[in-house]
């Protein structure tokens, strides 16, 4: 009853969604005397595929853009007198960059001359936009399971124990075609919500969200998926091979008229390196997966569009093991494994009114399972866990740009229900203590929020966000959270530097956890408990500056976050049953940087991104699984790393071929087992160097070469004991990828 009581209030209520895929880009037209130019044909088009809308200026001069995907765009004006000349702009999401074009005649030696802010003077978010071809061609970026495409350009991204951190936390939302896909669950999943192969672009936020977006307080990726205009009835076959038995390959084909625009995939993969190995040898590694993936847009008439995305994956992996173990008997060989399971189903209908008020609903419904199982023989114990959960929900808010605003208010929701099954077999009662018989709970939730949020731009260099955000959850306990939400940016004229500030909350909605029968007994026998899991509430400050110099440019942060009831994830009795827990509080305070330079003798483009920070918990366990020792003081979390750099580049070369690197270099993660071989705080630094050369042979075909740590480097990444124990940095691989393109 509940689940049908809660579609109801999205179908009713929707008076409209502003999925935040979108933004828009408006402008003024005007001749060299600055008077402005009505009836002046203007063309956005997407910079890689055939996505194109017109406009004509009005009396004004004035032209707007709604509804647009985020990604990048050239601004084209089209007129039999004037000359016609184009402009590049970056759309993010939820923003309206404004353009000045200024017009002359074909005798005059300029054309147009185009003004337009930066992308990141849109918003006090800093924001990093990663594309199709970045993907495609970074080393190892496009694997099915790779997060190389986050940790090669977000600064202060990084992997440990196989899970994306990014900073200092592993909470991340991933929102696709605006759509937020929500996943309450602490560390069950490996690997990115989708397939890099189906991405257009993404979009990563770091801190300092408006009030559109909710739950996640360290890192918001907001997928543009692949959508057929790229396509003109082509398909593209992917395959690859390589070292460690691996392979990647799919299928995929795409086309668009002037109306529809349709993609689709099937992709499989296998590798005997699928996560981080206990030791520098690989034992019991393989991995393997296949999925289906889809994306409809149908324009039904100039104000009405409808968009479908869909997906269904399974994920296999095995769990690696240490052989010399001294936990394990002599000569064992483990059976873990982890089997992962996700589909989802997002809709939107996206009306614009008029120009600049913009509605859309947003119906979904996500189903994300992870089944953990070992061998009964399995010494000293034998896990099983396996978690089911489904989600069914929407959003609806409203849009409107209009003179100095940029207005937007909403509406979110889901309902979730959980069903998990425990089991713990020992066989060594001086290690642990099993289940006298599997345990199964199920439990049900949900969540409501609204928001409402504002930008100002008070003049043409200074602009204000305002917005506050209001969420009830309701499940192992009812809570109520507001999180206001206030910024500035200040552009520096002439110089065009743009200084920007930020102060917000955030409400983070806890995992369902219910226990009881034979795990609670288990945990009594121990002197451990569970305690119910509260949500975590972070207060963040961010501020920072972007400067531009002839195409160079540089964005510098500073952030803090402060946490109480810290989510993080700890292991039953040595086993590998893992639980959410909350810790009292966290402080994680950093500094990041990215530099981007422009198209180099139009040969190559580089990049850096850099982050400092300090990842610190304090006090004890309030939440979870604990054995109520509450400590006080504060110490570094276990995926504390002080110092991450990334310096990488794509160059053009000589017979159509191309390169690109990366270089990463990683101060290394706390120590949580201090031992004379290891008596630092924090483990071995390391550098890795990954490179990839392709070649396209006409417009079909392409090969391309890749090879992740090139010099092979071994370390202890982290000590900590998850998904198989301790983790190493993974070994030399090199794989080749063939693509080719054909019609139908």
């Amino acid at each position: 009853m509940r689940r049908i009581l809660l579609f109801a209030v999205f179908l009713l209520a929707a008076t409209g969604a502003f999925a935040t895929v979108f933004g828009g880009v408006r402008g003024i037209v005007h001749d060299p005397q600055h008077r402005p130019v009505p009836d002046i044909k203007v063309i956005l088009k997407a910079r890689a595929s055939d996505y194109t809308q017109s406009s004509l200026t009005d009396s004004a001069g004035q032209f707007q853009f709604d509804a647009v995907p985020l990604g990048e765009y050239t601004v084209t004006i089209s007129d039999s007198t004037f000359m016609a000349g184009q402009q590049s702009v970056t759309v993010l999401s939820g923003t309206s960059p404004v353009l000045h074009l200024e017009l002359r005649l074909p005798s005059q030696s300029q054309t147009v001359t185009v003004s337009a802010d930066a992308a990141q003077t849109e918003t006090v978010t800093p924001t990093s936009l990663v594309d199709r071809l970045q993907i495609q061609e970074a080393p190892g970026a496009s694997r099915s399971n790779s997060l190389a495409m986050v940790a090669d350009f977000v600064p202060g991204a990084y992997l440990s124990h196989d899970q994306l951190h990014i900073r200092g936390g592993h909470q991340v939302s991933w929102l696709i075609d605006g759509v937020p896909i929500p996943n309450t669950n602490i560390a069950s999943n490996l690997g990115p919500q989708i397939d890099p192969k189906d991405i257009d672009v993404l979009e990563i936020q770091r801190g300092s969200y408006s009030a559109d977006y909710g739950d996640r307080t360290y890192g918001i990726f907001n997928v543009a998926p692949r959508t057929g205009f790229e396509r003109n009835n082509e398909a593209e076959l992917i395959l690859s091979t390589g070292n460690f038995f691996q392979t990647d390959d799919q299928l995929n084909f795409g086309g668009h008229s002037s109306r529809l625009a349709y993609y689709a995939s099937l992709s499989g993969n296998r590798t005997n390196l699928g996560l981080d190995p206990p030791t520098a040898a690989v034992l019991h590694d393989a991995a393997n997966g296949f999925g289906g993936f889809t994306s409809l847009i149908y324009n039904a008439d100039p104000q009405d569009q409808l968009r479908l995305v869909a997906q269904s994956r399974r994920d296999f992996y095995q769990v690696p093991f240490d052989p010399k173990d001294p936990n394990n008997a002599p000569g064992q060989s483990l059976r873990d494994a982890n089997v992962e399971k996700d589909s989802f189903l997002t809709f939107s209908w996206v009306r614009t009114i008029n120009p600049g008020l913009v509605l859309t609903a947003s119906p979904f419904y996500h189903y994300n399972s992870a089944s953990y199982g070992s061998s009964p023989q399995d010494f000293p114990a034998s896990t099983t866990q396996d978690r089911a959960s489904q989600y069914e929900g929407g959003q609806a808010s409203l849009s409107w740009v209009v003179k100095r605003n940029n207005l937007r208010a909403g509406l979110f929701g889901f309902a979730q229900q959980d069903n998990e099954l425990f089991g713990l077999l020992c066989h060594d009662p001086q290690q642990c203590v099993g289940l006298s018989s599997p345990e199964i709970d199920n439990s049900t939730g949900s969540l409501v929020a609204v928001y409402a949020e504002d930008q100002l731009k008070a003049t043409s260099w200074l602009t204000f966000n305002a917005g506050l955000r209001q969420t009830h959850f309701s499940g192992g306990v009812l809570e109520n959270a507001s999180s206001p939400r206030v910024g500035a940016s200040v552009r520096i004229p002439k110089l065009n530097w743009v200084f920007r500030g930020f102060y917000g909350h955030f409400y983070q909605p806890p995992p369902l956890l219910t226990v009881s029968g034979p795990l609670l007994q288990a945990a009594s026998a121990q002197n451990l408990s569970f305690i119910p899991l509260h949500g975590e509430r972070d207060e963040e400050h961010q501020f920072g500056v972007t400067i531009s110099f002839h195409g160079w440019t540089l964005d510098a942060t500073n952030f803090l976050t402060r946490a109480r009831n810290f989510f993080d994830h700890n292991n039953f009795n040595n086993s590998d049953l893992f639980f959410p827990i909350t810790i009292e509080g966290a402080r994680i305070n950093g500094w990041e940087l990215t530099l981007r330079s422009p198209r180099i003798r139009n040969r190559g483009q580089i990049y850096l991104t850099y982050s400092n920070q300090l990842a610190l918990g304090c006090g004890g366990i309030n939440g979870g699984l604990t054995d109520f020792s509450f400590g006080g003081g504060c110490g570094f979390l276990d995926h504390d790393q002080r110092n991450t750099l990334h310096i990488g580049g794509e160059y053009a070369l000589p017979w159509h071929a191309h390169a690109s690197t990366d270089i990463s270099y990683a101060s290394g993660f706390a120590n949580g087992t201090l031992t004379a071989a290891n008596p630092r705080d924090h483990l071995q630094p390391h550098t890795t160097f990954d490179l990839s050369l392709g070649k396209h042979f006409g417009e079909r075909f392409s090969i391309n070469v890749q090879a992740v740590n090139v010099a092979n480097r071994r370390v202890l990444l982290d000590n900590s004991f998850t998904f198989g124990g301790t983790h190493f940095l993974k070994p030399r691989e090199i794989f080749v990828q063939v693509r080719y393109r054909f019609h139908y």
